[in-house]
């Protein structure tokens, strides 16, 4: 009997399922997506998700640890340096299974596993959605109304601000129609001078 033991065989010695869990981690590591059955699927994700969260801490002790799981010193490379990058800022959850229908032969269910920060699709349409809070009822609309009188004083500030360019660019232009109007009276006088000289000559 096998009360209270969780972990699927997959119909397999302990050796042969170790060595087919590492390989797959390999797999999913290198290549971000795999196609397997559901269950070993499900077995794959309890294995490489602690050795992701092990990745986070780029140590040489932690580095060993994972080898001795993956067997991969190129796996181990591309988890330290890309992918735990990439994951820093989630707090698990780094795999996605996405069911695909049965398999032709033996009607066995099929899969698509994932690491979620690799699918472009699903991580933008989270990044659109995240703006549109829900806004709750109580709390923030007294806090929005607490608000808004603080920042009433500030308009006219802001509209007398506005109004102080316009009336030095307003006052601009009567500066140069005076000094026109001074050159013109200045010319005006030469002129007269100049007519008087010629009479008296």
């Amino acid at each position: 009997m096998r009360h209270n033991k969780k972990g699927n065989h997959l119909g397999r010695t302990a050796s042969h399922r170790k060595a087919m869990l590492a390989n797959m981690a390999v797999s999913l590591i290198k290549h971000k997506r795999i196609k397997t059955t559901v269950a070993k699927a499900k077995a794959l994700r309890t294995y490489v998700e602690p050795l992701i969260t092990k990745s986070k801490s780029d140590t040489t002790h932690s580095r060993r640890t994972v080898f001795a799981s993956l067997k991969d010193k190129h796996a181990v490379t591309e988890l330290f340096r890309e992918v735990s990058v990439k994951v820093a800022e989630r707090p698990g959850g780094y795999t996605r299974i996405l069911k695909t229908g049965t398999r032709l032969g033996d009607s066995a269910e099929m899969c698509i596993i994932e690491l979620v920060d690799y699918n472009t699709t699903y991580t933008s349409e989270q990044k659109a959605e995240k703006p549109a809070a829900k806004r709750t009822r109580r709390g923030k609309a007294k806090a929005s109304d607490d608000a808004q009188p603080a920042t009433k004083p500030k308009a006219p500030e802001a509209a007398k601000a506005k109004e102080e360019p316009k009336a030095e660019e307003a006052e601009t232009p009567k500066a140069e129609v005076k000094d026109e109007e001074t050159k013109a009276a200045e010319s005006a006088n030469e002129n007269e001078a100049d007519t008087k000289e010629d009479v008296e000559k």
